[in-house]
């Protein structure tokens, strides 16, 4: 397979690797890009497979609770610049979405769109903003949490960058567990762990990470044995920071994350379980499309 200059660009913007390393692991991965992140991280020259610089598209994150908040939803609506992501209409659209959201009986984009919204429905709501902005707007991902027995709270970072939900399973109520329920939720979006524990954990994750880590030590000149050891310790590590449970509490670094919840059960005298999740970063893994302001300039004057 040909190595393109455009592949060696997106390697490199994944990983920080400079642009030989990139070229010469794509070759060796007949071109495979995941395949090439994880030979890079096996050299050492990549860290971690993650994209870099491609957090682009502006818009904001909002949520949204029931009375007693046993139901919530959260919503994502982009738009094409900062500006108008600030624009306080455009705020007030997404919060009304997000209320919307709540009313689902499922997470149905279709039917979602063919909601009322005042006197139009979502989509031509979606379209009329677009006209009266003049941007395109775009609802790009929702969702409606409600599960029984549950109780939801939810943080909002960055005036709308990020939004978090985490479901609480507990006999307490929404005013018992809300500074519990706020800190998790801040925890979260700080933090962003990808599990709620270690029995989360998908094991062909492990697996791969495991595979990696071992051939970065063997390629380190440990022996196998050694490369082994040294490949569960660090994913040993890497699980206590991308699982909420065993992280450190980020308001008390003496405590994880599982002994604030447990403290905080046995002050209520209830039980309490994190049971879900949900953490949105507006235009994240969304590539920005980079203008180059003389030339657009020069393109108008031509036109």
């Amino acid at each position: 397979m040909a190595i393109t200059a455009t592949m060696v660009k997106d390697l490199r913007e994944q990983t920080g690797a400079g642009m030989m390393d990139c070229k010469n692991a794509l070759v060796e991965a007949e071109g495979c890009m995941d395949k090439a992140v994880d030979i890079l991280r096996e050299k050492g020259i990549a860290k971690a497979g993650k994209k870099a610089d491609r957090v682009a598209s502006e818009g904001i994150v909002r949520i949204a609770f029931s009375d007693s908040m046993d139901k919530a939803s959260i919503i994502e609506v982009n738009s094409e610049t900062d500006f108008v992501a600030k624009n306080q209409e455009f705020v007030d659209f997404v919060e009304a979405l997000a209320e919307k959201v709540l009313e689902l009986e499922e997470n149905d984009p279709k039917a979602f769109f063919e909601m009322s919204l005042g006197e139009e429905t979502v989509k031509e709501a979606l379209v009329s903003k677009i006209a009266k902005i003049g941007e395109n707007l775009s609802i790009r991902r929702f969702e409606k949490k409600g599960e029984s027995g549950v109780v939801y709270h939810g943080y909002v970072h960055g005036n709308g960058k990020i939004g978090v939900l985490v479901g609480l399973r507990t006999d307490g109520d929404k005013e018992e567990t809300r500074v519990l329920g706020k800190d998790l939720a801040m925890q979260i979006a700080s933090m962003n762990p990808k599990f709620i524990k270690e029995e989360d954990v998908d094991k062909e994750y492990l697996d791969h990470e495991k595979k990696v880590l071992t051939q970065q030590a063997l390629n380190e000149g440990k022996s196998p044995e050694m490369a082994d050891k040294i490949a569960l310790g660090k994913l040993k590590k890497e699980i206590k920071d991308i699982c909420l449970l065993e992280q450190k509490f980020v308001k008390d670094q003496d405590l994880t994350v599982k002994q604030y919840v447990e403290e905080s059960a046995k002050a209520l005298g209830k039980d309490i379980s994190v049971v879900s999740m949900m953490r949105y970063e507006a235009g994240e893994g969304i590539e920005k499309k980079e203008e180059d302001f003389l030339e657009e300039v020069m393109k108008q004057i031509k036109e």
